[in-house]
């Protein structure tokens, strides 16, 4: 057996383990938007609940919902993190949140109709990723992770026209393979930065030569 592949039979068991001891992301999500004894739910609680999976299973809760249609103000809720969350990933740092950021919260409704809208698809990609080429998903690759993550939670705060789907679905990539140590996910993960650059990029330039041409139109 290979050091490559010994390394993935090793993720594999702890892969298993923490699935046994805290049970599915989707499950936990759930778990939270039903509970009854809160009215609120906070990100400092959706932080805890996650224990052990930090930075994959975080960026992941912060980047789906802007994928999606959210109920207003969402995104400064759920935005400020990932600046953080991708930070602390480039710099190698453990997952930590000022009080400011972890103090935000929303009603559960609108938290559990948010996890309605997710939790189809984050249960797909439970059930089709698994560990491989998993020395994507370690150190140096991680800092590379990080910084990308980072890059592209900029652009999805920007108030860019249709500029934070693309940007989201990179860093819900790069989460996806932090959190199932599946390398090939985090490929995925690179290409659609790309795309999602050129796109944006394409954006604004379009906005730049309609602002000219009314500046200039208007001047004339």
């Amino acid at each position: 057996m290979t050091l490559d592949e010994q390394e993935q039979c090793d993720d594999s068991r702890d892969y298993r383990a923490s699935r046994k001891r805290g049970g599915r992301l989707s499950e936990i999500l759930n778990a939270i938007a039903t509970d009854q004894t809160k009215a609120r739910v906070s990100v400092s609680d959706i932080f805890q609940a996650m224990g052990d999976r930090a930075f994959g299973a975080l960026l992941l809760i912060f980047a789906l919902p802007n994928v999606f249609p959210t109920p207003p103000g969402t995104s400064a809720v759920l935005g400020a993190p990932l600046v953080f969350l991708s930070a602390q990933l480039m710099l190698g740092q453990a997952p930590w949140l000022p009080k400011i950021i972890a103090d935000r919260s929303m009603t559960r409704e609108d938290f559990g109709s948010i996890v309605t809208r997710i939790s189809p698809w984050l249960a797909r990609g439970e059930r089709m990723l698994r560990p491989r080429a998993v020395f994507l998903v370690y150190p140096p690759m991680e800092y590379l992770i990080g910084f990308l993550c980072l890059f592209m939670a900029i652009i999805l705060a920007l108030p860019i026209p249709l500029g934070n789907i693309l940007p989201a679905l990179a860093i819900c990539l790069f989460a996806f393979g932090i959190l199932e140590r599946d390398g090939f996910v985090v490929v995925a993960g690179f290409v659609l930065v790309g795309v999602s650059i050129a796109v944006v990029a394409s954006v604004l330039v379009a906005l730049v030569k309609g602002f000219i041409f009314l500046l200039t139109t208007s001047m004339g």
